[in-house]
């Protein structure tokens, strides 16, 4: 069995800071881009979210194409729960459907909740 050693071998008390390269610096910088990029993203129309919840009208919106849970808690930027009681509410009124994926499950819209984001937009 090995031991830790008794004693912990000397730290210096101050660490003197790194001192900054001088003259300009210089970076690269990329857009963000991807499945979770806010790009191009579909307004949630008023009429909508007055009928169904700003919320949930928007995680509606988002399911145009199919969805994981953890993707839309990102794209929304409300929790898991809340995205989840969400999904729940629309699957129960037949306006969105899942399907699994692998090791996800992804929601998308039905012809139903296709034909009311349409209506409302």
């Amino acid at each position: 069995m090995i031991r830790p050693p008794a004693v912990c071998p000397p730290v210096p008390a101050r660490v003197p800071p790194a001192a900054p390269a001088p003259g300009p610096r210089y970076g690269v910088v990329y857009p963000c881009s991807g499945a979770l990029a806010d790009t191009g993203r579909a307004p949630v129309p008023q009429a909508l979210g007055a009928l169904i919840g700003p919320a949930r009208a928007g995680v509606l919106v988002l399911l145009a194409s199919p969805l994981s849970t953890t993707q839309l808690t990102a794209l929304t930027g409300q929790g898991l729960g809340s995205v989840g009681r969400h999904l729940r509410v629309l699957l129960d009124a037949g306006l969105v459907r899942r399907r699994r994926d692998g090791r996800s499950v992804l929601c998308f819209r039905t012809a139903a909740g296709d034909g009311l984001v349409r209506a409302a937009g």
